[in-house]
């Protein structure tokens, strides 16, 4: 009896001393966030587009992030065809959910591989400055007609620790674009690599 109670305490004990294996890690987890602002490089119907934006998340364990982005054309692209008010212009953005893997963070340099899963639309739009008014054509939701689309676009970055709460990085990424069905482009002319400038403030 005396050494069946000893084998019970030994087989109890044993798995209580063993540390619990995790996916992200034992121990507490440290946290964090980053807000960016984000330049792509790109083509858009032919011809060179500049898409201007943001990310932001939630840094998990200095791994992970989750969080959301958005981009918009930020300059002037002509449509395969003039829209219902005489629009010349695209008129394209699109956002959704943004996740990120992140090697090892502390060094100063070091990569980063993220992606996009979301929606976005396009449509016609007048010349951002076509006349006094300037930038007040743009808001002329009369002329609006978009056409919404599904995006995937995963990238890579290459990671720059500049001060403690700032952070460069160099990347270049690939939309996946599906549904389109305008006459200001297609689904091809609004697909395409990118060059991504990125600029991250916050607690890494």
């Amino acid at each position: 009896m005396k050494h069946l109670l000893l084998s019970l305490i030994f087989l109890f004990t044993i798995p209580a001393l063993a540390q619990e294996e995790t996916l992200i890690g034992s121990g507490e987890v440290e946290h964090g966030g980053y807000g960016a602002v984000v330049v792509k490089f790109t083509s858009v119907n032919d011809d060179f587009g500049v898409l201007v934006g943001g990310r932001g998340g939630w840094i998990i364990n200095h791994t992970f992030s989750i969080g959301g982005a958005g981009y918009g054309l930020a300059n002037n692209i002509r449509a395969h065809s003039v829209g219902p008010f005489g629009q010349e212009f695209v008129d394209f953005g699109y956002g959704g959910l943004d996740l990120e893997y992140i090697s090892n963070s502390d060094d100063l340099v070091h990569f980063s591989i993220h992606a996009l899963i979301g929606a976005g639309g396009v449509g016609f739009r007048r010349g951002f400055g076509d006349n006094d008014n300037g930038w007040d054509n743009y808001y002329d939701h009369d002329s609006h007609r978009y056409d919404a689309f599904f995006i995937f676009e995963p990238g890579i970055n290459i990671d720059l620790n500049i001060i403690k709460w700032f952070r460069a990085s160099l990347g270049a990424g690939y939309r996946y674009i599906s549904g389109v069905n305008s006459g200001a482009s297609t689904n091809a002319d609004l697909s395409g690599p990118s060059g991504i400038l990125t600029f991250r403030f916050g607690k890494f």
